[in-house]
């Protein structure tokens, strides 16, 4: 393996975590324009979609953090390459990968959480196209 194998991989984690990093701000903001909603009128929908947004953002934070040790070993595996420990350079770039996978896979999982959660808004609306087409 050579050093520059572990560097294609900057950009892509960099990009995942900057794309990581614009979800968890849009669900704060989510969280803080909610929150103050559900103050007021303690709808059960509310309190239903801040549970939701819990899950989201429990799963984006370790989507970061697993995303962040990968890149971690991607470094540590450049610098094991550099000083010619390549066998260990090499294991530490699968670890690097595999975290890479647990990371994607969160953020798979936090997609079809946050489809759902839309899917559960837009039934609300079901029965008005209904009335309109009708």
């Amino acid at each position: 393996m050579e050093l520059t194998t572990p560097a294609l991989l900057f950009s892509a984690i960099s990009l995942l975590l900057l794309a990581y990093t614009n979800r968890f701000l849009a669900l704060a903001n989510l969280v803080r324009s909610i929150k103050p909603l559900y103050l007021q009128s303690k709808e059960r929908r509310l309190l239903a979609q801040i549970e939701n947004l819990k899950k989201r953002i429990f799963l984006i934070r370790n989507m970061q953090g697993f995303g962040i040790l990968s890149f971690f070993c991607c470094v540590l595996c450049m610098f094991l390459l550099y000083y010619d420990l390549n066998i260990i350079a090499e294991y530490v770039f699968g670890v690097s990968l595999l975290l890479l996978m647990v990371s994607l896979f969160l953020s798979f999982r936090e997609i079809q959480i946050s489809a759902n959660a839309l899917r559960i808004d837009l039934s609300d609306l079901e029965g008005l196209t209904e009335n309109k087409t009708k």
